[in-house]
């Protein structure tokens, strides 16, 4: 590394100076202001940096001690990084904005002064050398950081010469800056596109809570009157499924699939045609045919190869599946409207009908018996009780960044500490879409923390004194995050690096999504599914046709997933001379890309636009969308485990939390899948779950 001068002190008064002395080094979001974030990052980066040179200066022979070294170093940049980069994702301002752009572009150069030093890459060869010869045994966690590290060096550009490392150093700050101005852009059209309705005769067929809801959000936003229909990140917005007014529909949805693509001072197609086109160049200097394979190659996918062949064969019979959906549909929208055509925005509204008729069932009925509270201490909180023998308990003493978190201590199953549980559900003009999991603080053995972890949703927050409906989607998300949030408090490793959810993209999702499946299981939903005026359970008869019609619009579902994952496979497949260079051309290679993977069904958007693409070009998963349905198939088949073991019991939860959650990133994860099935994953419970058997 070139700068070696001492690391600046930082003031101790800030809060990020030391470990927290809250419970479980919880931020002390009371204290944290604005202004400690950047002194923090830069004594932060100092710190390290300066840390990392005594390490590789060393002229002894390198031992564990350089791994364990690495491991302790950084830890007040660790320590302002996930906090801030948390506030930014869920309660941003002007004045962070202002700072993340500001730090970006730092952080990159701090990575790659450590990453691209080729000392660092001689030290780890000369230490696995040792290994080979018998000098030095590792314990197997730092046997398999050493394997990761080595390889990640190679893959940032250690063994490159010195002028390709220029340019890498240049394209990383620029691909940086750029993702972040992606995302700041994408919320900021996000907030100006929702879409204001004047008169409450336009949103006739949405429910009374969710009109309340509308209203309050408008009067959030300095509406006198009106009622503002506020956007999720998805193409496909939920309030479509409800709103009788076709015109009105057709409003809602133009324009959320317009964001980021109508010209203005928020378009995002410039920004994301120059990040396309920068990360392809990056991927040739490295050795790569492009980005993709330079991403496929850090996963358990490990090819692009691999990639296409698992979403080419989904794609044909799920755009059928498609057809078919939008024919049934077609008929319906026909009865109302003799001649009309299916179009994007009547697909949500018409599948709802048509669900109703086939199964008597009305998702706007089911609502009332899906109140927030009751879903998250008698459903989510419920179902880790009984599989892994948790307890949670309110600490409303703790701060969070926002009036709106809540804090939740969990024990286990012996009554011991085990970690803290923050919880974020609403929707708010300061919070990006979506919904995510992140650690505030990594559970480690080496450094002595156990974890916090924070779960983020974007549930439209009801009036005060008013209770929170929930969409039976919303509930399954809640189960999902919640699943995340499992994979970090049952963390049990000793390196911080290897925690929770420090495992390969395109495994990341899976455990979130197995403890999907507790949401219908009949014990918990028993629990959890009651009026929440009367008390009375949800009828069985409901919940009988719920469980019957779980492979309803999955042809619909599985073609806006696949829509968006073949769009970043394509993007991140081109060459640096094959990205469009006129934001004009945008909209063509879409149309192309989903043509040419056979899934371009018109009414049917992908979930994501490339121009709303924030997981590919403001987040992490560029050319990795694919791993959620990849994730998916160790999903299914692990399911399949739990059913064939009697389900919701605690030797059941024991195992999976013991052979896969509890281990992290310290050893090969698909080990640790093969550990649990006795054998690899097979595809055949997936084909089955989405009808494409």
């Amino acid at each position: 590394m070139s700068d070696t001068t001492a690391a600046p002190a930082l003031d101790p008064t800030n809060p990020f100076a030391l470990d927290s002395s809250l419970p479980y080094a919880l931020p002390d979001f009371a204290a944290i202001r604005d202004e400690h974030y950047l002194p923090a990052f830069e004594a932060g980066m100092a710190q390290e940096r300066a840390e990392v040179e005594a390490l590789l200066a060393s002229t002894e022979p390198p031992t564990e001690e350089l791994l364990l070294g690495l491991e302790r170093s950084g830890a007040l940049l660790h320590r302002v990084a996930t906090v801030f980069f948390n506030r930014t994702s869920a309660d941003t301002s002007p004045a962070l904005d202002e700072l993340e752009e500001r730090v970006a572009p730092l952080l990159s150069e701090h990575h790659d002064a450590i990453y691209l030093d080729r000392r660092l890459y001689e030290r780890l060869e000369a230490l696995q050398a040792r290994v080979d010869a018998g000098e030095v045994r590792l314990e197997p966690d730092a046997a398999w950081l050493l394997t990761e590290l080595r390889r990640d060096v190679v893959r940032a550009g250690a063994a490159q010469p010195e002028d390709v490392q220029a340019r890498l150093r240049e394209l990383n700050s620029r691909i940086t800056t750029l993702e972040t101005a992606f995302g700041r852009e994408l919320l900021a059209e996000t907030n100006a596109s929702a879409v204001l309705l004047e008169d409450v005769a336009d949103l006739d067929g949405m429910p009374e809570d969710a009109i309340a809801a509308a209203r309050q959000a408008a009067a959030d936003r300095g509406h006198e009157s009106g009622y503002l229909v506020e956007l999720m990140l998805y193409s496909q917005q939920p309030v479509l499924a409800t709103l009788r007014r076709r015109d009105v529909r057709r409003r809602i949805h133009e324009a959320s699939v317009a964001r980021g693509g109508r010209g203005g001072e928020h378009d995002t197609r410039a920004i994301l045609l120059e990040l396309a086109r920068l990360r392809a160049e990056r991927a040739r200097l490295l050795g790569y045919e492009h980005h993709a394979a330079y991403v496929a190659e850090d996963g358990t996918a490990r090819t692009t190869q691999a990639v296409s062949a698992m979403l080419g064969r989904l794609a044909p019979a799920a755009a059928a599946n498609a057809r078919r959906e939008a024919a049934d549909l077609e008929r319906a929208l026909q009865a109302d409207e003799p001649g009309a055509t299916l179009e994007a925005w009547d697909w949500p509204f018409y599948a709802e009908r048509v669900r109703q008729e086939r199964y008597s069932l009305d998702d706007a009925l089911l609502r009332p018996y899906l109140e927030l509270e009751r879903v998250v201490h008698d459903g989510v909180f419920h179902a880790a009780g009984e599989l892994y023998g948790l307890s949670f308990a309110a600490r409303p003493e703790l701060v969070g960044y926002h009036p709106d978190v809540r804090a939740f201590e969990v024990r286990d199953a012996d009554g011991s500490e085990l970690g803290l549980f923050l919880a974020d559900w609403y929707t708010r003009e300061s919070k990006h879409g979506g919904a995510w999991m992140n650690n505030l603080v990594d559970q480690s053995h080496l450094l002595g923390h156990r974890p916090v972890v924070v779960n983020n949703l974007n549930i439209p927050k009801p009036p005060a004194g008013e209770p929170t409906l929930l969409t039976w989607d919303e509930v399954i998300t809640l189960f999902h995050e919640f699943g995340h949030a499992l994979h970090g408090l049952f963390s049990d490793v000793r390196l911080p690096s290897q925690s929770g959810t420090e495992v390969p993209r395109d495994f990341v999702e899976y455990p979130s999504q197995v403890n999907e499946m507790w949401a219908w299981e009949p014990s918990v939903l028993r629990r959890y599914a009651v009026h929440h005026r009367t008390g009375e359970p949800m009828p069985q008869e409901w919940v009988d046709t719920m469980i019957a019609s779980r492979q309803y619009n999955e042809g619909f579902s599985t073609t806006e997933y696949l829509g968006a994952a073949l769009l970043d496979q394509a993007w991140h497949t081109l060459g640096p001379d094959e990205v469009p260079t006129s934001v004009d051309e945008v909209g063509a290679f879409e149309a192309r890309a989903l043509e040419a993977a056979g899934i371009a069904v018109a009414a049917v958007p992908p979930r994501y636009r490339t121009t709303y693409f924030n997981h590919v070009f403001g987040g992490g998963y560029a050319a990795a969308y694919y791993s959620y349905i990849w994730s998916e198939v160790l999903d299914a088949d692990t399911v399949t485990w739990f059913e064939e073991n009697g389900g919701l019991r605690r030797e059941n939860g024991d195992r999976f939390r013991r052979v896969l959650l509890s281990r992290g990133g310290s050893l090969d994860v698909m080990d640790t899948f093969r550990e649990l099935r006795g054998r690899d994953p097979e595809i055949a419970p997936l084909l089955a779950r989405r009808g494409l058997a």
